[in-house]
């Protein structure tokens, strides 16, 4: 049996426990709480200003003098069929209305509503945003042919989010149906759709946004560029005096066109750790190799070592920063530049003739979290190999040099790949 101080003292402790439990149940809404029974209509904002944005515009408002005030509400038509509410707390002077679809004057309603759910007389507001985002990217879009399909190219220089849909007519039926679909944020669209035969198509692209609204369509005759894999049968290494050489046998040159993507084979060079005479190792590092035919690129698909366990998955010594070099002629040694700003241009080439076919950076870890922790997604996307671009105005080459300038590990002092594709034309 508990004493009297004992059932005195647990009293108090059941007291404290109900008060620390109903305070933390509490909700709150970011408004004022609706807890009035006061039904009087409140009064409207005033003092209205509009500040018109791309797509949208920001009013501000003065408030009218009650604490009864739960929120100011705005109701608007972005198009001829949908609409929206936007509500902006009591503790704002200010309510953002977007998602127009077009730059013209808009009606917005405004309201105060009452912490008793009364909604005020309305105040109507005319808006005129510039231009959305979705038709300033539309107005930008362009097509052109590329190797098996079509290269599509746009700006979104405000970062919207957006989807470029690409459309095509049906072989059988003739409409027009949906091909592709490229969401994005970024404010660069450069991207191809392949897998087409030579014949002339009719491609069609449009644009839509997050409120749901769509830009007209347009249309453009393509005719596919040829393309096709590059024989790897062909392929044998082409090893000039600064080429870095592999760690050994077992890691050469010859694992990079061995069609095995995964695992612990790959090419791996050698470390000036394990170089008798360190002090001739050169970083950058570099290695030559021979296609077998000439061709000219389209693109290409390089597979990073992921091991048994995923344990190399962006990290250690995958390239994370490189050149591709190429030439038709045979090739001649020199030193490559050793950082991207002493490259030549894109198609330039350096003193002894090598071409620069692109400065590549590797792709970012979908999850996003730090090496070494990865996702199931972030494996099988590294499983399917980063796949780039070549310019379409290089010229045919033959001879292929690999320059490294910074590996994942950020050691910087080796670097290893599992396989290489390459697509062109070597007709």
């Amino acid at each position: 049996m508990l004493s009297i101080f004992q059932t005195k003292k647990w009293l108090a402790f059941v007291v404290v426990i109900l008060a620390v439990s109903q305070f933390s149940c509490k909700k709150t809404d970011g408004y004022n709480e609706i807890v009035s029974t006061d039904l009087t209509k409140p009064g409207v904002v005033t003092n209205i200003k509009v500040t018109n944005f791309n797509g949208g515009a920001y009013i501000t408002y003065s408030l009218p003098e009650s604490k009864n005030i739960l929120y100011v509400q705005a109701e608007y038509l972005i198009n001829n069929k949908v609409s929206r509410q936007t509500k902006s707390s009591y503790y704002s002077d200010s309510v953002t209305v977007s998602g127009f679809a077009k730059s013209q004057d808009y009606k917005v309603l405004l309201y105060t509503v009452s912490r008793a759910n009364i909604k005020s007389d309305s105040v109507v507001v005319t808006v005129h945003p510039a231009t959305p985002p979705y038709l300033e990217t539309f107005a930008s879009l362009s097509m052109q042919n590329d190797f098996g399909g079509v290269n599509i190219r746009g700006r979104n220089d405000l970062k919207a989010d957006i989807g470029v849909v690409a459309i095509m007519p049906d072989v059988v039926t003739k409409k027009l149906e949906i091909i592709n679909q490229n969401y994005t944020n970024q404010d660069s669209i450069n991207y191809s759709l392949r897998g087409f035969d030579t014949l002339p198509k009719q491609f069609g692209l449009y644009v839509t946004d997050q409120f749901g609204n769509r830009s007209d369509t347009l249309f453009a005759t393509i005719n596919p560029i040829y393309e096709t894999i590059m024989n790897k049968g062909l392929f044998t290494p082409y090893i000039l005096p600064t080429d870095v050489l592999p760690y050994n046998d077992y890691y050469g040159l010859h694992n990079l066109w061995d069609n095995v993507t995964t695992g612990t084979i790959c090419y791996n060079t050698e470390q000036p750790i394990q170089i008798h005479n360190a002090k001739n190792y050169i970083w950058p590092a570099w290695v030559t190799f021979d296609m077998g035919r000439t061709a000219r690129l389209s693109r290409y698909i390089i597979w990073g070592r992921d091991g048994d366990q995923g344990q190399f998955l962006w990290s250690e010594g995958t390239p994370q920063t490189w050149v591709i070099w190429g030439r038709a002629d045979a090739p001649q040694d020199e030193l490559m530049p050793s950082d991207s700003t002493e490259l030549p241009p894109v198609g330039g080439m350096t003193p002894n003739g090598w071409i620069n076919m692109g400065l590549y950076n590797a792709l970012p870890k979908p999850s996003g979290l730090p090496s070494p922790q990865f996702t199931n997604d972030d494996w099988n996307f590294w499983k399917q190999g980063f796949g780039y671009n070549f310019s379409i105005d290089l010229p045919k080459v033959r001879y292929i040099r690999f320059e490294c300038l910074e590996n994942m590990g950020h050691t910087d002092n080796f670097f290893d790949i599992d396989e290489m594709s390459f697509y062109g034309d070597p007709r």
